[in-house]
């Protein structure tokens, strides 16, 4: 199986009352809110906000050994805000999306390993037994 192409949100991880448990998006959307104060109606939209920005965040693993992981565009901002933001630096953009700096990736034995750049050193094991990319508590399933 060749890693390289797109890959899409598929599930997030989530602690059960045994294991980790993996969410589709519409459960992650219907799931309680246990971390935020569900009464205030400014908390519930940003989390809603948050939660829907990560299930439509994607990942391109590019043949260069380079990753990028793609968040997408607020829905509220104009284009003439976004290619401003770009042009001072404060964000960058890929295939349409904001991106951070690429990751670089490697296979080894069938299995995709990754290198973070928040505080891990080296390579990092970054797919399941399913052959789907899991960073940090999120699956995510190839497109293309």
């Amino acid at each position: 199986m060749s890693y390289i192409g797109k890959w899409g949100f598929h599930s997030i991880g989530t602690l059960g009352e045994e294991a980790m448990e993996f969410l589709t998006a519409e459960e992650y959307l219907n799931s309680p809110m246990e971390y935020i104060d569900e009464t205030d109606e400014e908390e519930v939209a940003h989390e809603m906000q948050e939660r829907q920005k990560q299930i439509g965040s994607q990942i391109v693993v590019c043949e260069d050994g380079y990753m990028y992981m793609l968040s997408p565009l607020p829905e509220n901002v104009s284009k003439e805000e976004i290619d401003k933001a770009v042009s001072a630096g404060i964000i960058k953009l890929y295939d349409g999306m904001i991106t951070d700096e690429p990751m670089k990736w490697e296979e080894r034995d069938g299995e995709f390993f990754c290198e973070f750049s928040f505080g891990e050193e080296g390579m990092s094991r970054c797919s399941d037994d399913d052959g789907n990319i899991m960073i940090m508590t999120t699956k995510y399933v190839k497109e293309n």
